[in-house]
């Protein structure tokens, strides 16, 4: 498994070079930067994770929250605050901005290494997830749960109904055949003609609602959702 990497943004070189030594002690590749312009001068998409000190020389550590959080690029990777600031409404602003955790100085090392990897391990958890779940608009499939919501209403859809659906979503603007479609979702010890599917896209589309005519036949091909 390759090893996360973290960058800790702190104008306190100490600090810095103490928790470099040991979250690469614990297994994590650890770089350094002592103010945000040194920082984002970084190409930041290799992070994992960024320890960032609230009170930077240049620009503060809730500024470079702000521009983190507004670039898609970097938008997702996980914040955790360093900061001797630690009244409440530093630490709702922290969290308004969108970090993870909020650690206080002074703070033992074991702590933040342990914060550090609940925050890792709650964003790996959530990928998880959310590569379990397939998502158009309001239409929502969970392919563990074997479940279909829209609108965050349930829909009640049968196990064939399931997998012509998640199929459909999930390669959408492809277009399937009806033979396809029988030996992808059928049992391949079932008999079933072409008609079987046609009626199960029809029954299907009956329970989607606005979402139905986004089931599209094509005349001598087969059906795709687009």
């Amino acid at each position: 498994m390759d090893k996360k990497k973290i960058l800790v943004v702190d104008d306190e070189r100490d600090l810095c070079e103490i928790l470099q030594f040991n979250l690469t002690t614990a297994g994590y590749e650890t770089d350094t930067a002592y103010s945000t312009s040194e920082a984002m001068k970084k190409d930041l998409t290799q992070y994992d994770l960024l320890l960032l000190d609230v009170m930077l020389p240049d620009i503060s550590g809730f500024e470079m929250a702000k521009l983190i959080k507004a670039d898609k690029r970097t938008s997702n990777i996980p914040i955790i605050f360093l900061t001797a600031k630690d009244t409440e409404e530093d630490t709702l602003t922290g969290f308004n901005l969108g970090a993870d955790d909020y650690v206080t100085k002074p703070f033992s090392i074991r702590e933040v290494i342990a914060r550090v990897k609940a925050v890792l391990h709650r964003v790996s958890t959530k990928q998880t997830d959310d590569a379990e779940c397939i998502s158009y608009k309001g239409l929502t499939i969970n392919l563990k749960q074997k479940s279909v919501t829209i609108d965050g209403e349930d829909v009640s859809l049968t196990r064939t109904e399931f997998g012509l659906l998640s199929m459909l979503v999930s390669n959408a603007g492809q277009v399937f055949s009806r033979q396809q479609l029988l030996e992808k979702v059928w049992p391949q010890d079932v008999i079933v003609t072409d008609r079987t599917v046609d009626v199960n896209m029809a029954r299907m589309r009956k329970k989607l609602g606005r979402f139905a005519s986004c089931i599209i036949a094509r005349q001598g091909f087969g059906y795709c959702f687009e």
